[in-house]
């Protein structure tokens, strides 16, 4: 394993580099060809006139919770790793720049991300960039693992409720790491003074972003670990699937434990990001909340097993045309049919992901019925609500339980009145509690306006233009009058 001394490695030992220019703003990538005016407003926002009737076929782009932690894994290895199919993000961009941060060297063609990790020249990343989001938190696994110790400043990220690091402090340190918080920041190094070594935790709930860092950490110690209760969920499969092309020996990825018998050395390889889930489960309930029939793929049906059940048991007609295409109808046949009422309960992969659950009770707001909808995953993702609220939406919050009163609830003593959607003005606050409001102004009679954006922008790559290419009125307000040339 390469010690920290054979790279002469110190947080302290240069100021943090300047970012790469092509770091610094938002690739301008697409069909496009022509010069286009953005209309000047205070701050950026969507502008969506409805209701929608949505119709076509929408391409998935690749996932944004596996490229993340991906990203993060080339510092496991040498030379020169090859990523395809990187969806252009926020996040992914600030990724990239928390890697350059550390002397690796970042090329982005399109959609594609060559790292070379050969010149990383420090252990600690800039501080800045960390704090715009909760991924750049994974390098705290591979520097230690790779090179004898780290100083990563704590992660930032949506506000949904409490995400500590304490899984990955203890997981570290049962890895043969001291660590400690000093000034907002962990440092972290390796007790022997040479790497870290195997060992054995069990995790107190199955979190994916501390099972990831803890993998990465894990491949390099020298001998065997094992981590028990650890998540389940695709990105994770998609993680040691990269880390073991790279020469590592990861087992039971997909399962509640990993064995992981480390190894002294990575190489770089190449790979292709998966489809996002979420997105095309987002899609899916998309051509749910607009009674509308579209096709999505890439995607993988066997991830969106919970989603498909609960919209088939609502009255969606769901097809799969191809190992990667599905076809999702909610069209009514006649006038009086509408969708029906379900409950969610969001929990660990394979359950209901979290990160659909603001998605499905904007559409709930829309189906005849009473739907609970419990979140056991975060304590503060019901944020959404009051925004719900502002369209005409039914529902009452008590803790982590909402209830979603449909459009039959005509005769309920609380709302005596058919729940009908209006387009309100209304502002995003995180990345899926923002895209409920999208999929809620798509349905409202009326022009909703989303501010906050930028929010939205993270987990959504091109989100307008694949909207207005199934048929949605849906405009992009920038805040500064400017003329965007390919």
């Amino acid at each position: 394993m390469a010690s920290c001394s054979t790279f002469n490695l110190s947080p302290s030992s240069k100021p943090t580099k300047p970012l790469p220019h092509y770091l610094l703003k938002p690739l301008i990538h697409g069909p496009e060809t022509e010069t286009r005016t953005q209309i000047q407003t205070p701050y950026p926002k969507l502008i969506i006139t409805g209701p929608s009737k949505l119709s076509g076929h929408v391409p998935i782009s690749g996932s944004k919770n596996s490229a993340l932690p991906i990203l993060a894994a080339t510092l496991c290895c040498s030379g020169t790793s090859k990523i395809h199919n990187v969806p252009n993000l926020f996040d992914t961009r600030t990724m990239a720049s928390v890697l350059a941060s550390l002397g690796a060297k970042v090329e982005v063609f399109n959609n594609e991300m060559l790292v070379n990790t050969d010149g990383v020249d420090s252990v600690e990343p800039n501080s800045d960039e960390i704090r715009k989001i909760r991924g750049g938190f994974f390098v705290i696994g591979p520097l230690v693992a790779r090179f004898g110790e780290a100083v990563v400043a704590l992660p930032g990220g949506c506000n949904i409720g409490t995400r500590p690091v304490d899984l990955y402090i203890r997981g570290l340190q049962a890895l043969g790491a001291v660590v400690e918080l000093r000034d907002g920041k962990v440092q972290a190094y390796a007790a022997n003074g040479r790497g870290l070594v195997g060992g054995s935790f069990q995790l107190d709930y199955a979190s994916v972003g501390a099972t990831e860092t803890l993998m990465m950490a894990a491949c390099m110690a020298d001998g065997t670990t094992v981590l028990s209760n650890v998540a389940r969920e695709p990105e994770v499969v998609d993680l040691a699937r990269f880390l073991n092309d790279s020469g590592a020996c990861v087992e039971g990825a997909g399962s509640n434990q990993l064995v992981i018998k480390g190894k002294p050395l990575l190489h770089g390889s190449e790979c292709v990001i998966a489809a996002d889930r979420i997105e095309a489960g987002t899609f899916m309930l998309a051509a749910a909340i607009t009674r509308s029939c579209i096709s999505i793929s890439p995607i993988i049906p066997s991830q969106m097993s919970c989603l498909i059940q609960k919209l088939s048991a609502a009255g969606c007609k769901i097809r799969q045309y191809s190992h990667d295409t599905l076809e999702v109808s909610a069209v009514s046949r006649c006038g009086g049919e509408n969708l029906q009422s379900f409950e969610v309960k969001t929990g660990p992969y394979p359950g209901f992901p979290t990160d659909l659950q603001p998605q499905i009770m904007a559409l709930l707001t829309t189906c005849n019925g009473l739907s609970p909808v419990e979140e056991s995953v975060f304590d503060k993702r019901m944020g959404h609500v009051s925004e719900l609220l502002k369209l005409g939406a039914k529902i009452q919050v008590c803790a982590s339980t909402a209830l979603v009163f449909g459009k039959d609830n005509g005769r309920h003593v609380d709302f005596p009145f058919i729940n009908v959607l209006s387009g309100s003005s209304l502002v995003a606050n995180d990345i899926r509690g923002g895209m409920s409001l999208v999929l809620a102004g798509l349905a409202a009679e009326g022009t909703t306006d989303i501010s906050g954006v930028a929010h939205i922008d993270r987990g959504y790559e091109n989100l307008d233009m694949k909207l207005h290419s199934l048929g949605a009125d849906v405009k992009r307000l920038m805040p500064l009058a400017s003329k965007l040339e390919k």
